[in-house]
């Protein structure tokens, strides 16, 4: 029951985030009035899905310093861009290529503790960290790029965060 549990939650977190990159894509100048809220919103519920996988399944992962460690700062950014409104749309380019720098080298540390325990599909989330690490590295480098393209650059990640988050929930307990 404790793993289908952590395996669902994880899904669903995966789901909503989807859901928010597609929004982000369709909708890009709402994305961009509204981007602090929408983002806020979904990292804080995909920072509380990953500080609870790591309360439920400590023994299920390698390294869950680390997701706790990914958790902890998702909610932490989260609460910031919620109620510091008017400073979000100044530092959002900045803080969100730091959190897609985190994000990827946490997803790249899970891959190898997945190797190392023998998993055969720990090449998707290597991958997803990749991509992560070099999206984080490309706003970092043109934060201002970020700011004109914020709309597809939210939509895109999100929906690889997503995407990470259902193919973890997917390989959860295997």
């Amino acid at each position: 029951m404790r793993s289908s549990m952590l395996r669902v939650l994880s899904v669903i977190a995966g789901v909503l985030l989807i859901i928010a990159g597609i929004i982000c894509l369709c909708n890009q100048e709402t994305a961009i009035l509204s981007v602090g809220l929408l983002l806020g919103i979904f990292m804080l519920v995909s920072g509380i899905v990953q500080i609870i996988m790591f309360v439920r399944g400590r023994e299920m992962y390698f390294s869950s310093a680390w997701l706790l460690l990914d958790g902890i700062l998702t909610v932490l950014l989260s609460l910031f861009l919620l109620f510091n409104r008017a400073f979000t749309l100044l530092s959002l380019p900045m803080l969100f290529a730091l959190w897609l720098l985190f994000s990827g080298v946490s997803r790249i540390v899970a891959a190898v503790d997945l190797r190392a325990l023998g998993s055969r599909r720990w090449g998707w989330i290597l991958a997803l960290g990749i991509i992560l690490l070099v999206v984080g590295f490309i706003g970092l480098m043109d934060p201002w790029l970020s700011v004109q393209a914020l709309g597809v650059t939210l939509g895109i990640c999100f929906i690889l965060e997503g995407i990470d988050s259902i193919v973890n929930g997917c390989l959860t307990g295997r």
